[in-house]
């Protein structure tokens, strides 16, 4: 367990109310307070509102509960207006790390946290330790979500379970389906297992009944039902219960639950010892030829008052072992190897960076120094001595282990996204599909393939329709080094200079699918002509199948617009790796006359900025020589 030096932030922020806590060791909640989200413009005036209550202390680590699909940076609560950016958020608030995750998987995450006094047990069954735990909860909606063992813990499942479709078990359930579908087209077990399902089957139970429905809400149904006031209140709160039997037999099922199945939300733990007399378990057993299946897993309420914190710590503490322990970068676990062998100046920066590493990712040198207790060039010695030219380099190679603490995932464009959501959504798509490809380059096939360019004879680039523009970029670079090639993207051109392909030539054919009968044509006539192939394509296709040296480019496309945006930026990021590449390697006395006297050409007609970056370059120490291909590349625009 990662030590509480300072106080953790837990969170949990609903449509109505957002609960704050301080964390001050494993489990110990204080400083407790629920503060309404209406009396707040935005979440961060919420968060500061809070730690304005408490007092003045630091806080390093955050971890907030939200109720809300967490798809990427980007929040945007879909029962509330807050919206923000996690990242910006945490930077703003001067957080070390902040979390935001589904309020349900954190409450998921918490389940094998409880003790036999946070649960009651509703029925029988026995848990079967070690096996798959379900979780639903009714509140402002169904929340669906389970958890499966692994070996040193438990993976929460991401689910919308909630937008099943419902499935009346009685006349008395499809009277209630069929009033719903006058008003919706789709009746899932969350529009009835919810705060607004308990008002919707008031209203449809009355109608059943042939007497006039009051507007009541949720609350006051409860209320009449459990007082036994109201004959269609105690009907609508014995349907709910059965229904949600349903939802959870349904669960235990599709899951194979032999954990247990467990009750959360705002609503059942609520209605205290009237869900246990409920047809909820009669209910959840009727399960035809799986009865005795189901009426061996055991149903549980839980009465944890403070569960979701629970869960939404034990997420933050294994972010934080993460990036204490095995950081993306190797540079904190050879901190900690090297401890041994620091001065004790050194091991007082060493300790300040393994305690704080997102403040020593912002800090300048002079506020390290003096948080750890020592001279400016001693943080400089310390970084050389982990290999580092210098802090900058160090802060390089931090920044690389602390950036998994940031989720980037794909998240689908919609016609209600506004011009900022949708710009921020194609950023956010293209930052993932990028890291997801840079995590999966095979240095082995790179090499192969700068090999291959760097003796080639000539090289001829192929390509269609929306990727033509990749290929003449890579002709445009590889001109620039003085190396023979040409762009194709005509497909009765591509044949034809297929056709003249040499043993020494390479062809390089950029295909997204690896699929297009007009490119496997062109690799095959390339090698028919003894020309080698390198293709920048998807994996497992046929084309990477046919190449000598196959660049992988798997990645998530919004098909329904028709345009490769991603994975056009992607191929022109490889053909970028194979043009630096094919630079660095060659020998720059080798380039031809011709390029030479060019670039000599460009030189002269050159402006100030450009001879200034070329001068700094010349006095920065070993890098690429400004006479190589790479340097006057990059000092020159197109």
């Amino acid at each position: 367990m990662v030590s509480f030096e300072n106080p953790r932030l837990i969170a949990d922020i609903g449509g109505t109310y957002a609960r704050f806590a301080l964390e001050t060791s494993k489990g110990e909640f204080t400083q407790i307070s629920s503060l309404r989200c209406a009396d707040y413009p935005d979440f961060h005036s919420a968060i500061s509102a809070y730690l304005s209550l408490v007092a003045p202390l630091r806080i390093e680590h955050a971890a907030v509960a939200i109720a809300n699909p967490v798809e990427g940076d980007r929040v945007s609560m879909t029962n509330y207006h807050w919206k923000f950016s996690i990242e910006q958020m945490r930077l703003l608030l001067g957080f070390d790390t902040l979390v935001i995750v589904n309020d349900f998987t954190a409450l998921a995450m918490a389940v094998p946290r409880l003790g036999p006094h946070q649960l009651h047990q509703i029925g029988g069954g026995e848990i079967n330790k070690k096996s798959v735990i379900g979780l639903l909860g009714p509140g402002s909606g169904l929340g669906v979500s389970g958890l499966i063992p692994v070996e040193d813990g438990w993976i929460s499942l991401g689910s919308e379970g909630g937008h099943a479709s419902f499935a009346p078990g009685n006349e008395r359930e499809i009277a209630v389906l069929q009033y719903a579908w006058k008003s919706y087209n789709h009746v899932s077990f969350e529009r009835l297992l919810s705060g607004s399902g308990l008002e919707l089957t008031y209203r449809a139970l009355a109608d059943y009944a042939g007497v006039p429905g009051q507007d009541l809400t949720a609350p006051e149904i409860t209320q009449r039902a459990l007082d036994r006031s109201d004959p269609v209140c105690v009907d609508t709160l014995e349907v709910f219960c059965s229904l949600l039997g349903t939802a959870a037999a349904n669960l235990a099922v599709t899951l194979g639950a032999l954990g247990g199945i467990y009750i959360g939300g705002g609503i059942v733990p609520r209605l205290g010892t009237y869900f246990e007399q409920s047809p909820f378990r009669a209910r959840f057993e009727e399960k035809g030829r799986f009865s005795n299946y189901v009426a061996a897993i055991p149903t549980y309420v839980i009465i944890e008052e403070h569960a979701t914190f629970i869960g939404v710590s034990a997420i933050l503490e294994a972010q934080l072992r993460t990036i204490t322990a095995t950081p993306g970068s190797a540079i904190l676990g050879q901190i900690r190897r090297a401890r041994s062998e620091l001065s004790p100046a050194e091991l007082r920066v060493a300790e300040y960076i393994l305690a704080h590493p997102r403040a020593a990712l912002n800090d300048p040198i002079a506020e390290i120094a003096k948080a750890a207790q020592v001279s400016q060039p001693t943080v400089i010695r310390f970084c050389r001595s982990l290999g580092c030219e210098g802090l900058s380099d160090f802060k390089l190679r931090l920044a690389s282990g602390l950036t998994g603490t940031v989720p980037v995932t794909h998240t689908q464009v919609t016609h209600d996204d506004s011009m900022l959501e949708l710009g921020a959504k194609v950023l956010g798509n293209t930052a993932s599909a990028i890291l997801q490809v840079r995590s999966q380059l095979n240095r082995e096939m790179i090499d192969r393939a700068i090999e291959l360019l760097i003796r080639a004879d000539r090289v001829e680039f192929f390509a269609v329709g929306h990727y033509g523009v990749v290929a003449q970029d890579a002709q445009f670079k590889f001109l620039r080094f003085g190396v023979s090639s040409g762009a194709y993207s005509d497909t009765r051109l591509q044949l034809l200079a297929a056709s003249v392909l040499k043993p020494r030539d390479v062809a390089v054919i950029i295909s997204s699918g690896g699929r297009m009968p007009e490119l496997l044509e062109v690799a095959e006539k390339a090698r028919e002509r003894g020309a080698l192939i390198i293709a920048i394509t998807a994996s497992q296709s046929p084309l990477a199948r046919m190449a000598d040296a196959s660049l992988i480019v798997d990645h998530v496309e919004d098909i329904s617009t028709h345009l490769p945006m991603i994975s056009r930026i992607l191929h022109l990021l490889v053909i970028d790796i194979l043009a630096v590449g094919v630079a660095m390697r060659r020998n720059p006395a080798s380039a031809n006359p011709l390029t030479a006297q060019a670039d000599e050409r460009l030189d002269e007609s050159s402006q100030a900025p450009d001879a200034a970056i070329r001068k700094e370059a010349r006095t920065a120490g070993p890098g690429v020589s400004l006479s190589s291909p790479l340097a006057r590349l990059t000092s020159h625009s197109r």
